[in-house]
């Protein structure tokens, strides 16, 4: 999955952004309101953090024109006002929780991961599946028929993407753009190397193979 973060504090941003990063998710951040609305209006994004006092654009505002614009992305706002008439206006405005600074990023990532199970309920199960292969997203395990499988957490992104649009081919670019970040270098092989650690997981010991190389395209998971 991805994330936007919207943060001016530098510290606090590259706090949330490894932390983020480390649980397995692709994170973008930026700087300020221009910058994050920006963004969200023209990048995929499955959830995003905003500060609510932004250089250019403070966050309320952001949050008002995604609305107004019909997307329907799930944000948390972080802000250091602690006011119930702050959180209720944050919460009026669009946003899904309100977080007040300081943070416990456990609180934060708990908090992330309900409104990302909330929004897939209504569009998704939570529970993905392909052939006998099989990826539960809350409690994060992976199985092949009966056998279960331990994935680092760039390796679950990845199946992750591939489960959801199953027989669909996608390209190196696509997913660097949903397992990594927007500055990631696309000239790089680190997309070889985790597919081929992937494939190594999914399919060495197992029949059918599922995750093919469709050369000079991208790779797809279906049956041979």
């Amino acid at each position: 999955m991805r994330l936007l973060v919207v943060e001016d504090d530098a510290t606090i941003a590259s706090f949330i952004v490894k932390g983020l990063q480390q649980a397995g998710y692709a994170v973008d951040h930026a700087a300020d309101g221009q910058e994050g609305l920006h963004l969200v209006l023209t990048e995929p994004y499955d959830a995003a953090i905003v500060d609510l006092m932004l250089p250019k654009l403070d966050g309320l505002s952001l949050i008002q024109e995604v609305r107004r614009q019909k997307i329907t992305l799930p944000i948390i706002i972080l802000s250091a006002k602690r006011s119930v008439d702050d959180r209720i206006k944050g919460l009026e405005t669009g946003s899904d929780d309100y977080l007040i600074k300081p943070f416990s990023f456990a609180e934060l990532l708990a908090r992330l991961q309900a409104l990302l199970r909330r929004a897939s309920r209504g569009t998704a199960t939570t529970r993905l599946e392909f052939a006998d292969l099989s990826l539960d997203l809350l409690t994060r395990q992976v199985k092949r028929g009966e056998t279960e499988i331990l994935l680092q957490p760039r390796e679950f992104a990845l199946l992750e993407y591939l489960l959801r649009q199953p027989g669909r081919v996608v390209s190196k670019t696509m997913i660097l753009e949903h397992v990594w970040d927007l500055d990631f270098d696309p000239q790089t092989n680190v997309v070889d190397v985790l597919v081929c650690r992937l494939r190594s997981k999914i399919d060495r010991d197992f029949q059918p193979k599922l995750l093919h190389t469709i050369r000079g395209v991208g790779y797809v998971l279906k049956l041979s």
